[in-house]
């Protein structure tokens, strides 16, 4: 096996048929079938509770999981989503009941239905993506905490008293009068809910479906006085079918878009923080604002409660390890059977079981890993909006807050920019931070006029983005500043906004060209061309030097540019399509005259750019066999260059014997002896430009002396590329071995 094949292997242990996980049928009943019963049992006492705080038939909340898990899940562009009646809902839902009554309510669900479809054809879902993370955490997060709080209260043997403020102030009394069989019953079933997950071999079984069937043999076996799960006795007979509504039609028209809007929101932000939760599909937000119309549709038409896509649900079916839609579809067929079949078995469920399975999910949700991560993007801030508004007003107000923080936010960044002024080493350096807009061209303008005239002034700008308006107070004050005696010298460290702007061309964050190269990517331009009084370096200590340096303003600047991409690499390996041998002269650097980056060559650096011949030195054998066997590179590029300190040494021989520079430049002895068949020949050439011709004319006929070279040039897998580099000329030729002579590459 090769290496490549054996680094895919371990990358992708799926491919393997023996060991990958279960797929097709085997997976459904694996995951989706366990998790479809614990979503279930989830669904049962939440729909139940629901439909009664709407004031509606409690019959309608059960048709509304039903209608949501079956028809929703089939049609569904979030497989992993469950929908059904959400508590989102119950204020609209139950004003809508008071003023037209629940029949015509469910004639406005209908409508709603049929507008949300219309929304999703039109392709406005695609808008959620659009949220930012820490609104998506941030709403999670509240809706963790006010799950937890609210559903603590039941644990305890209370009930749920309706928003967070009202549990959190009614706590303490709940405490003190704590219903002991309940809370038993409760710490039972988190303490399973914690550990059946770190137990080996077990579980395949999901934790919740274990912790609530054993809370209720407890609860059974001990014979507790417990509040159950409560099921009417004569369900069908509560159906009350739809009928058209009677009253002001501006009323109506707004009950519709009331309800088809908020559940639009509630099912789309569901959907993306769902996304959140899971590595598998993206959701197909305009399928699922259709799948959602659909199912209103027809759960309104069966009498049945408006359905959004359900958080609380949804991230109890990814928790319990859900990996397709049928998880939603059975968890909706378990409803219509265990309704129909099974209501006495469901009433001998502990509510204090099912509220502790809540409270575990909720604490889930406010997960301290996205606070990390959240606070080093400095976006906490509207993480934290977002999770007090949804515990304050709810989850679409919660939203908004959060969406008006983040927009305050990012006007803030546009505008904001900090300048720093400071004088050191006989220059005044001003160090400008952030964003340059014509909002904040004010304070820079003023911060320079503040500099003594005909100074030596280094405006160093650490810009994201200039505008045209800022770029002319620049442009004025230097031009200005300049006349009267003084020195301006600007250096752009993430990009060149200004240098472009002078050079005629529109800033384009992306642009390839540029007058000058950004630090970021080129410090050695400014570093190398400045004398140690007029350069300076990122702050470090005493002891550092440029390289340290170099590499903390990468850390600082490019780090994060080039980390998906080199992430990318990692993960499917490197496939380069050239070897590129040449010499090891601090000032040849292939990858800038070749535009080539990570992953693009295989590179094998020595002193002269010498390839020995096959079996004479075991290291620049081993690269190229790696490089031709396993890499599979289609050129084999041997790159001399001007000026070379190696072809110098060979010419005059000044290398005493007995050294290892010695011995290693006697591999250049055949180009030295291939230069003096040729005497004569291109006399105009310095003799050390002729030798590095003729080096690199015999190391690309040492190549063909490898067998896997020879075998790989034969079968047309690879080309041998002789080239030369002028470095005074910053200008790369191909080389004719044959004749030696060179030839513009861009011509």
């Amino acid at each position: 096996m090769s290496v490549s094949e054996s680094r895919s292997k371990k990358a992708h242990p799926g491919n393997e048929a023996d060991t990958g996980p279960p797929t097709g049928v085997r997976a459904v009943l694996r995951y989706d079938l366990p998790a479809s019963f614990v979503v279930f049992l989830v669904a049962v006492p939440l729909s139940l509770g629901i439909a009664a705080a709407s004031g509606a038939p409690l019959i309608a909340g059960l048709i509304a999981a039903v209608v949501g898990g079956v028809l929703g899940g089939l049609l569904s562009g979030a497989p992993l989503q469950v929908a059904g009646p959400a508590a989102g809902l119950t204020v609209i839902v139950a004003g809508l009941v008071a003023q037209f009554g629940w029949a015509a309510t469910a004639a406005i669900t209908v409508g709603a239905g049929l507008l949300q479809i219309l929304l999703g054809l039109t392709r406005v879902g695609r808008l959620a993506l659009s949220l930012s993370p820490a609104v998506v955490h941030g709403m999670l997060a509240g809706i963790g905490v006010t799950i937890a709080i609210g559903q603590l209260h039941v644990m305890l043997g209370g009930t749920n008293q309706g928003t967070v403020l009202d549990n959190i102030l009614e706590l303490p009394a709940q405490i003190i009068g704590l219903h002991p069989g309940a809370l038993l019953v409760g710490a039972l079933t988190i303490a399973v809910m914690m550990l059946w997950p770190k137990l080996p071999r077990v579980n395949v079984v999901p934790a919740p479906l274990v912790a609530v069937g054993l809370g209720t043999a407890v609860a059974a076996g001990f014979q507790l006085d417990l509040v159950r799960v409560s099921l009417p006795s004569d369900i069908i007979n509560e159906v009350v079918l739809p009928q058209l509504p009677s009253g002001p039609v501006l009323a109506i028209i707004g009950g519709v878009l009331t309800v088809a809007l908020v559940a639009s929101v509630e099912s789309l932000l569901s959907a993306v923080a769902v996304d959140k939760l899971h590595d598998g599909p993206r959701a197909n937000l305009d399928k699922e604002l259709i799948a959602q119309g659909t199912a209103n549709m027809v759960s309104g038409a069966l009498g049945g409660l408006p359905v959004t896509g359900v958080i609380v649900r949804s991230s109890t079916n990814v928790a319990a390890g859900a990996r397709t839609r049928w998880s939603t579809v059975m968890h909706g067929l378990w409803m219509l059977l265990a309704v129909l079949l099974l209501a006495t078995v469901l009433r001998q469920i502990p509510m204090a079981a099912l509220a502790a399975v809540l409270v575990v999910i909720g604490v889930k949700l406010v997960s301290v890993a996205h606070m990390k991560q959240l606070w080093r993007h400095r976006e906490m801030v509207v993480y934290a909006a977002t999770l007090l508004g949804v515990i304050a007003f709810g989850l679409v107000e919660g939203v908004l807050v959060g969406l008006a923080v983040a927009l305050v936010r990012a006007f803030y960044r546009l505008t904001h920019s900090t300048v720093e002024v400071r004088q050191a080493d006989g220059r005044w350096l001003v160090t400008v931070h952030g964003s340059l807009v014509f909002l904040g061209a004010g304070r820079l303008v003023r911060e320079l006029r503040a500099i003594p005239l005909r100074q030596n002034v280094v405006l160093e700008l650490h810009v994201d983005f200039m505008d045209h308006g800022v770029f002319e107070v620049i442009n004025d004050w230097r031009v200005g500043y300049e006349r009267t005696g003084g020195k301006v010298r600007v250096d752009e460290v993430l990009d060149s906004w200004y240098h472009r702007a002078i050079g005629g061309r529109p800033a384009r964050r992306k642009s390839i060209r540029s007058t000058v190269p950004p630090r970021w990517f080129a410090p050695w331009s400014h570093w190398q061309l400045s004398t140690p009084a007029d350069v300076e370096l990122p702050a470090q200590a005493e002891d550092d030097d440029h390289l340290i340096a170099g590499v903390r303003a990468f850390d600082k600047h490019a780090a994060d540019l080039v980390r998906p991409f080199l992430s990318e690499l990692v993960e499917r390996g490197q496939k380069p399509k050239q070897l590129f041998i040449t010499c090891s002269d601090s000032r040849l650097l292939p990858n800038m005259f070749t535009s080539s980056g990570p992953g693009d060559q295989f590179s094998l650096r020595n002193v002269g750019n010498l390839v020995p011949s096959h079996g004479s030195d075991a290291s620049v054998g081993a690269a190229v066999e790696y490089a031709v066997d396993v890499l599979g590179v289609q050129e084999i590029v041997v790159c001399g260059h001007s000026d070379c300190g190696a072809m110098k040494a060979v010419l005059a021989q000044s290398v005493g014997e007995g050294s290892a520079l010695y011995d290693w430049l006697r591999h250049a002895e055949p180009s030295l002896l291939r230069l003096a068949a040729t005497a004569g020949e291109d006399a105009e050439l310095p003799a050390n430009e002729r030798l590095c011709l003729a080096n690199v004319a015999q190391q690309l006929d040492n190549l063909r002396g490898y067998p896997n070279v020879a075998a790989a040039v034969a079968a047309g897998r690879v080309k041998l590329v002789g080239m030369y580099f002028d470095i005074a000329a910053a200008k790369a030729f191909l080389v004719d071995p044959d004749r030696r002579a060179l030839r513009d590459i861009t011509v």
